[in-house]
């Protein structure tokens, strides 16, 4: 049990500019709600940290002022950031458990306790976009900062580094000029001639649901890959080569591909169903002219693999659903980037969003067909290990709660060694699941 022992409201240190910060296209689709981490650090509970953390978090949202403020609706039914200073949450908890019965912090009931709770029972307008969690475990070892944070304010880069650069500031450290946040959105404003969508898309429709696809128990599991396992799934996918001369598959391609293929084997039910993986492409050097790699604010497009059948990807060597995978992200090019915000913030768009400020939802409308398929996320480039707030790195990081979808998240190893696999999936097929994703390492391809 966690108990919540103080409430903080955290304001920037100096004034800050006023203006409404105008939210793109790309941050006005997909989650509108907020979107929860967890890191955790095996140190010592000494002094007081809480004053510490609450000066650096207030100099550090001098430059994220935007996390300060709240979502409005425009008369256009579009959002934008009200830069009204109110402040972000830092909630200071204590809990009944020690640091060894968490287990491994995988996603749970348990691990939720960790991150702070949104009330959205509040008008939106009055939500903080920015909520956090410092938590003592019981016995005097271990820390967990919880974060939660509104989707359409940024995406994961943006709030890696927003973090990190707290932790830097706690440490009594100076912000570079390079690490000052680029808030600046009308790179993404759409000209003229991309009024329409100019390229194909990928066809989301949902399937209907049956009674054999509606929506069952799931659970997580964390999948550890060392190293030496993900050479051998590149090696098994390179044995046969997609085209020649074609660079080889690298380590995202084929642990995604993995993932998935193995989903495809635990779910076999003798019917043969169309199946695609759906992951976040990171645009910031993908659109023309590029942004910023400091640019906070979400800049994804949805990668979609080609359609194909379970018994393609189960019948086929690793090699197939890597190349599936490459030929998604390959067509995320500006041209397509443009043409996907577009048709994706249409009217049934705005309607989820009038929705969510009216208190009647806050999932967007994505699509999702069935049970069979994968919504991926990569987070294996970013340096989620660098939030040290001198106490040292932290030794897990991930999601703390069980989703309703099979779905992937992958992050490197802390130890450096390998990648860990955040795994969603039927509680009924884990176990099966979990059986295939080893033992296909060894299996010799087809």
């Amino acid at each position: 049990m966690v108990t919540i022992v103080a409430s903080h409201n955290v304001t920037p240190n100096q004034p800050t500019p006023t203006d409404p910060l105008w939210l793109s296209d790309s941050d006005q689709i997909g989650f509108l709600a907020h979107v929860p981490n967890i890191y955790i650090y095996k140190a010592k509970h000494h002094g007081n940290l809480i004053e510490r953390m609450k000066n650096s978090l207030s100099k550090t949202l001098v430059h994220y002022y935007p996390a300060a403020g709240r979502l409005r609706l425009t008369k256009g039914d579009r959002m934008e950031v009200d830069c009204n200073a109110k402040g972000v949450t830092l909630l200071e908890a204590e809990s009944s458990k020690t640091f060894g019965e968490y287990g491994d912090f995988s996603p749970s009931d348990s691990t939720e306790e960790l991150v702070p709770k949104v009330d959205y029972t509040q008008p939106i307008e009055e939500i903080p976009l920015l909520l956090l969690q410092l938590t003592r475990f019981h016995g005097g070892e271990g820390l967990a900062l919880g974060v939660v944070i509104s989707h359409p304010l940024t995406d994961a880069t943006g709030i890696m580094r927003l973090i990190n650069h707290w932790a830097k500031v706690n440490r009594g450290e100076e912000l570079e000029p390079t690490e000052i946040p680029f808030l600046d959105r009308s790179g993404f404003k759409i000209p003229p001639q991309h009024s329409s969508p100019s390229v194909k898309l990928p066809e989301w429709k949902p399937v209907p649901q049956t009674a054999q696809t509606e929506k069952k128990e799931r659970s997580a599991s964390l999948l550890k890959l060392t190293s030496s396992q993900v050479e051998r799934l590149k090696k098994k996918a390179n044995e046969k080569p997609s085209k020649e001369g074609a660079r080889p598959y690298s380590r995202f391609e084929v642990v995604a591909a993995h993932i998935w293929r193995c989903a495809a084997k635990a779910r076999e039910s003798g019917e043969n169903h169309p199946t695609f993986v759906r992951f976040s492409v990171n645009i910031r050097s993908r659109l023309n002219p590029p942004l910023p790699q400091n640019y906070f604010g979400n800049a994804l497009a949805k990668g979609v693999t080609p359609k194909c059948y379970e018994s393609d990807i189960i019948a086929n060597p690793l090699g197939f659903a890597a190349g599936k995978i490459r030929e998604a992200a390959h067509a995320v090019t500006d041209e397509f980037i443009r043409s996907q915000l577009k048709a994706s913030l249409g009217q049934g768009q705005q309607d989820h969003i009038r929705a969510f400020f009216k208190g009647q939802g806050h999932l967007m409308n994505i699509p999702y067909a069935g049970n069979h398929n994968i919504l991926l996320t990569s987070l294996t480039t970013m340096p989620v290990y660098e939030a040290d707030f001198g106490w040292g790195k932290p030794i897990y990081f991930g999601l703390p709660r069980v989703t309703q979808e099979d779905r992937a998240s992958i992050v490197r190893s802390p130890d450096g060694d390998g990648v860990v696999v955040t795994i969603f999936f039927q509680t009924a097929l884990m176990q099966l699941y979990k059986k295939f994703f080893y033992e296909d390492l060894f299996v010799s391809s087809l």
